[in-house]
């Protein structure tokens, strides 16, 4: 079994991309960016075996959000990267200068561009609803009510689904399975 580290150069240049990239969205706030954050890793993960940042993502219950964003954040806005202007309700990051995707791959910033698309102009309190419906923090987050502790959603419950697999689905799970040395019955 892989073990997932943390790279926190790459985790605060995508929050520099990501914030440069929903400067015109209206909703773009603390929420969306823990969400963007969230699904960028996980559905990286889900297809190549490894997360973009290797946050850990809390189970909280608005929804998962990054362990390291406000250490994070905060070491950005230190280093007069990003500024968070408050407004009302909403913490929103604005980059003050341009990302470096040097780190990146092309698939990396493909899949947090999709991301970005599919969530723009949806407010935070539907982004954190479409994230409630993520197995991964379903279970995560009984486990944080059950027990009074926050819990990490483990990266691995991107792969799990209610959703049918089709055939070329069901070849890819069990290649993947094989690859990370998993149990195949």
């Amino acid at each position: 079994m892989q073990t997932i580290k943390f790279d926190e150069k790459k985790f605060r240049e995508l929050v520099v991309y990501i914030a440069t990239k929903c400067e015109s969205d209206v909703f773009f706030g603390a929420t969306k960016l823990n969400k963007i954050l969230f699904y960028s890793d996980f559905l990286c993960y889900g297809q190549s075996g490894k997360p973009i940042t290797g946050a850990d993502y809390l189970a909280l219950e608005h929804g998962p959000a990054p362990k390291q964003l406000l250490p994070e954040r905060d070491t950005l806005a230190m280093n007069g990267d990003i500024v968070v202007v408050k407004r009302q309700l909403q913490h929103r990051i604005v980059a003050l200068r341009d990302p470096d995707l040097s780190r990146f791959s092309a698939e990396e910033i493909a899949i947090v561009d999709k991301v970005i698309e599919l969530l723009r102009n949806v407010d935070a309190y539907k982004v954190s609803g479409l994230s409630h419906a993520f197995l991964g923090w379903k279970a995560a987050r009984a486990e944080a009510e059950a027990t009074g502790c926050q819990v990490t959603i483990p990266y691995g419950t991107a792969f799990v689904s209610n959703k049918r697999l089709d055939e070329f689905e069901e070849a890819r799970v069990l290649e993947r399975a094989k690859e990370q040395g998993w149990p195949i019955d």
